[in-house]
């Protein structure tokens, strides 16, 4: 009878952990507000409080539809994930891999898809 108290608990706790998980979940849409718009905008333009013209580059407009186009899922994934620097990009652009976690990531890049209104390669 113990055993089965304790392996109910033990069930009950792990429940209890994933729900919480989800609670905190945030959207894509949230990520992109907190993490990109500084820079990029709250609409993806390129326009952020901390794009300034003194910047060795400005950061890309996400709305530009033919420029994103030419990306594919991963050159998106990677950038998010490792930062411009490295993927050969502005070394302004900081890496969140160690941030957000594989799913956001990926929302992320539908989220990019629908700011250019474009479907990357």
């Amino acid at each position: 009878m113990r055993r089965m108290t304790v392996f109910a608990l033990a069930v009950l706790f792990v429940v209890m952990l994933i729900s919480v998980r989800q609670s905190f979940a945030v959207s894509a849409d949230e990520n992109y507000k907190w993490y990109c718009a500084q820079c990029h905008g709250l609409t993806g333009k390129g326009n952020g409080v901390n794009a300034t013209p003194d910047q060795p580059v400005n950061p890309k407009n996400h709305t530009d539809t033919a420029e994103m186009a030419k990306l594919t899922v991963s050159d998106v994934e990677n950038v998010i994930r490792d930062g411009g620097a490295a993927t050969s990009k502005s070394t302004m652009m900081p890496p969140w891999g160690k941030v957000l976690t594989d799913a956001e990531v990926k929302e992320l890049v539908v989220h990019l898809s629908k700011l250019c209104n474009c479907k990357f390669k």
